[in-house]
């Protein structure tokens, strides 16, 4: 048919199979394409959004028996406990020392994300004061987790080396605000506070120390505002 298009040739239930693959580069198969590469996307999203939920999940129940003092506990009770396969555990963390490390990074960069959340909902010196308080809990958690962090085959050098960048970095920019602000002398070192609650951990042994380290923290604040 001169001047007709090829597709009025064809009437509506023919134009499917082998015949719709013609039309790969053409306006019709972007429609049907556009629907296939969703539903491939959702497919695909799916098994990540599980996996990470999975791996949340693992990280939980492993702090939860590290914190309790079970040091030792097998990886397929740590499976057990989470509700998945051992196989799971392993496609996460391929063996004992990867779970613990994961465990603490992960409390790292919990902390390291709040200072970013904290800069846009609160102001200056008010983020950077619950920013100091959530250290405390921090370093609540990591002497909880020391004795399994200790048997890690390759020793902690590297990733407390890791901590002190990451830690350095995120205080780094509330303390910035904070001087900007007019909240605190300019003065006032990042790694200064770190290391003045960071000695709280060197007596965080006896029951009440957190409730002492967090007023510690207002004190820390008070003691850098400007003079006058």
């Amino acid at each position: 048919m001169k001047g007709t298009p090829f597709l009025a040739e064809w009437a509506p239930g023919e134009l499917c199979g082998s015949m719709l693959r013609l039309f790969i580069y053409g306006a019709f198969i972007r429609l049907t394409r556009g629907k296939d590469v969703e539903e491939d996307q959702t497919r695909q999203r799916r098994p990540r959004s599980d996996g990470r939920k999975n791996r949340e999940r693992l990280l939980e129940t492993a702090r939860t028996a590290f914190g309790s003092g079970e040091i030792d506990i097998p990886l397929d009770e740590i499976a057990r406990r989470t509700g998945v396969g051992i196989g799971t555990l392993y496609r996460h963390f391929a063996n004992r020392d990867a779970l613990i490390e994961a465990v603490y990074r992960d409390e790292l960069n919990r902390l390291a994300a709040a200072a970013s959340r904290l800069a846009e909902t609160h102001a200056p010196v008010e983020a950077l004061r619950a920013w100091l308080n959530l250290f405390v809990d921090y370093i609540a958690t990591k002497q909880v987790i020391a004795p399994a962090l200790n048997s890690l085959i390759g020793g902690t050098d590297a990733i407390y080396a890791d901590s002190r960048t990451v830690l350095t970095a995120a205080i780094g920019g509330l303390v910035t605000r904070a001087t900007q602000s007019g909240d605190i002398r300019p003065d006032i070192e990042p790694v200064d506070l770190l290391c003045a609650l960071g000695g709280v951990s060197n007596y965080a042994t006896g029951p009440g120390w957190e409730p002492r380290a967090k007023r510690l923290v207002d004190v820390l604040i008070a003691g850098s505002r400007p003079e006058g």
